[in-house]
């Protein structure tokens, strides 16, 4: 079930039913060689449709811009301050609540975003509280789609230390499954990537100048791109429907 594919009235009827809904964000950043701009927004919004048609879970179009300042070395990459990041979560979330949801489900595809979004629950429950007449917020939670249990031993088991920090094979994988038409056939060299941190964005693009780190996506596939979203379905479904029963 899509919002954007939705009538208002048809919503009206959701919410007779169900206060949740399900918000994929991600961001719009070079992902190596080989890997689509687009992976971080793609990769929620693939999980959080799947799980929307099978289990009739609400799913809001997808906040397709992160917090991605380190990438912008990288042509193509477009980041948001993450003051702009904390006051679009924060007016999605006061328009839903607005119209009576009060479990949001933020499904998100981007590290890089965490701190920004989870400042703006904080920031969006602290002027709930503040308020003179003080109401009950909506809960909202944020969840890295790749930390789920089933997701981390596939990858682990099928990749190991190649999986590596970013562009990696598992991510790739996922929209490669997604977008067959977009696979990218590139020669790696090294094959794994150097790991280590980083700075600012030149600094980034010195350190990782093809855009990996410590990954070897040339071991993507769409098949695997399907046991990869099978298992982020399972997990992520399970983790929001005890999201929905906490009282």
């Amino acid at each position: 079930m899509q919002l954007q594919l939705c009538t208002w009235k048809e919503v009206e009827d959701y919410l007779q039913t169900s206060r949740g809904i399900m918000i994929p964000i991600g961001s719009t950043e070079q992902h190596g060689p080989n890997g689509l701009i687009g992976t971080d927004a793609i990769c929620p919004e693939t999980i959080a449709r799947d799980i929307g048609e099978r289990a009739k879970v609400l799913v809001a179009p997808t906040i397709n811009f992160g917090m991605a300042q380190h990438h912008m070395a990288f042509a193509g990459t477009v980041s948001l301050r993450p003051s702009t990041l904390m006051a679009v979560v924060s007016d999605v979330i006061a328009s839903l609540a607005r119209h009576g949801f009060t479990r949001l489900y933020f499904l998100n595809g981007h590290g890089g975003n965490y701190d920004s979004v989870r400042a703006a629950f904080s920031e969006f429950y602290a002027q709930t509280a503040l308020s003179a007449s003080p109401v009950q917020a909506p809960r909202c939670k944020l969840m890295n789609w790749w930390m789920v249990r089933g997701v981390r031993k596939l990858s682990r088991d099928l990749f190991g230390e190649a999986e590596g920090m970013h562009a990696t094979p598992s991510e790739v994988s996922l929209t490669y499954h997604a977008y067959p038409q977009a696979i990218k056939n590139v020669s790696m060299s090294p094959r794994l990537a150097a790991s280590g941190g980083f700075y600012d964005a030149e600094d980034f693009r010195q350190r990782f100048p093809d855009g990996r780190m410590g990954s070897d996506p040339s071991l993507a596939s769409s098949e695997v791109g399907e046991k990869i979203l099978a298992a982020a379905a399972e997990g992520i479904l399970a983790d929001y429907q005890a999201f929905m029963r906490d009282v």
